[in-house]
């Protein structure tokens, strides 16, 4: 895989201070590019087992003269999966039903193999509805595969919103394993002490809320270890026995969090209250409404092709992405690809938006008229069934009515 600095890195670092010691706590994530792209328009995995917001996490410690660092990964299920926006709040998954499919899943995990060693998959998925099928799916073809331990772990159902020491129930079924695994550790003169041997791939829906705080569990748990190994800690102490450090690395986390999610969804992170403080809050709750409400139109009206905001910015859009990247190559003798054609729904949505409201209004103030006589009654009637008309329209042409990339396809 390849990985883009300027695309695709993003760092957090702190300065603690362990017994009097200081210490510099560092996170650093790249992402790779081979199937970048935003929310809703890069999904699942590419033929060659690339998946979309797949980012290695790297958590650095450097004390004393001693380095240690641990990596985590992500990435979206690796299927061949869509969820196209219809100006629904949640749109339908659609797994698509594929020769290769079992050959993408192969190919993806023979890959983190390679690169990381033993994987251990963490699925975070809901186990009912949509999401159900998709974990199902996944099941299904990881029990394929030998040299991968996959472990299904509904975050919804286990965690909840404020639930998050429950994270423990999943940290038992791997302990063994992620111990194993380890981390990496060199002293002050360079030599190797301890090498990580494996490497934890956590996903949920899109790789951001449910994954963010599972990520930032297990990183804790590694931190640890290696201040126990380092002898900043004794065996019976943890970092969040030191109350001001234990902040700064949940800040940390929280807000590598938020710069991952603004890269992929354009928002900050939700359930940022889960790792700044273990518990859901009033605060948070306003804001992981605000973030949702921002996603929705962001992911219907903005994603696809939008032009307005440059590379510069952190919420690129979908064609904006294929360019820079290199995935779409320009073709000086062809015709423009965002040229318009014909009837371009979208262009059409505000005249849509202002029939409904206006239908909705008229509607409104006929109705209180309407029992003086019948003409006024007919009248509102009439309003009423413009607006339903139109409704029903723009509601069966949803997909037609929503930004869409147009220089490369979903796969």
């Amino acid at each position: 895989m390849v990985f883009s600095i300027n695309l695709g890195l993003s760092f957090q670092t702190a300065q603690l201070l362990l017994k009097e010691l200081p210490a510099t706590l560092t996170l650093v994530s790249r992402r790779c590019t081979r199937r970048l792209g935003t929310r809703m328009w890069r999904r699942g995995a590419n033929l060659e087992g690339d998946v979309a917001n797949f980012i290695e996490t790297e958590q650095l410690v450097e004390i004393n003269g001693l380095r240690s660092s641990f990596m985590q990964i992500r990435g979206s299920i690796p299927l061949l999966w869509e969820q196209i926006v219809d100006l629904s709040y949640k749109p339908q998954l659609r797994i698509i039903n594929h020769e290769q499919t079992s050959e993408v899943v192969e190919r993806h995990f023979r890959d983190l193999l390679q690169r990381y060693g033993e994987t251990i998959a963490i699925d975070l998925t809901d186990k009912q509805g949509d999401e159900g099928q998709l974990s199902a799916a996944y099941a299904s073809e990881m029990e394929k595969l030998q040299y991968v331990r996959y472990i299904s772990f509904d975050f919804h159902c286990i965690c909840g919103n404020s639930n998050f020491d429950n994270l423990q129930l999943l940290y038992d079924q791997i302990s063994e394993e992620f111990k194993k695994q380890g981390y990496f550790l060199v002293d002050a003169e360079g030599n190797i002490l301890v090498e990580q041997k494996g490497s934890i791939r956590s996903n949920c829906i899109d790789c951001l809320d449910r994954t963010n705080v599972t990520q930032s569990y297990l990183a804790q748990k590694s931190l640890n270890l290696q201040l126990q190994r380092m002898g900043m800690l004794d065996s019976s102490e943890c970092i969040s026995m030191f109350a001001e450090d234990y902040v700064k690395f949940k800040t940390c986390w929280a807000e590598q969090g938020d710069e991952i999610s603004l890269e992929y969804a354009g928002t900050h992170a939700l359930k940022g209250d889960l790792v700044r403080y273990g518990k859901q809050t009033l605060g948070g709750l306003i804001k992981d409404g605000i973030s949702a409400l921002s996603r929705y139109y962001l992911n219907n009206f903005h994603d696809g092709i939008r032009q307005a905001r440059c590379l510069l910015s952190l919420q690129c859009n979908e064609d904006a992405m294929d360019l820079v990247s290199g995935r779409y190559s320009i073709n000086r003798n062809g015709p423009s690809p965002f040229q318009l054609n014909g009837f371009e729904t979208l262009s059409y949505l505000p005249i849509a938006s202002a029939l409904i409201a206006g239908g909705l209004t008229l509607t409104s103030f006929t109705f209180q008229q309407a029992g003086r006589n019948a003409q006024q009654f007919m009248s509102s009637v009439l309003w009423a069934g413009v607006a339903a008309g139109v409704m029903a329209v723009v509601k069966a042409n949803g997909r037609q009515f929503c930004s869409r990339p147009r220089l490369c396809g979903l796969l």
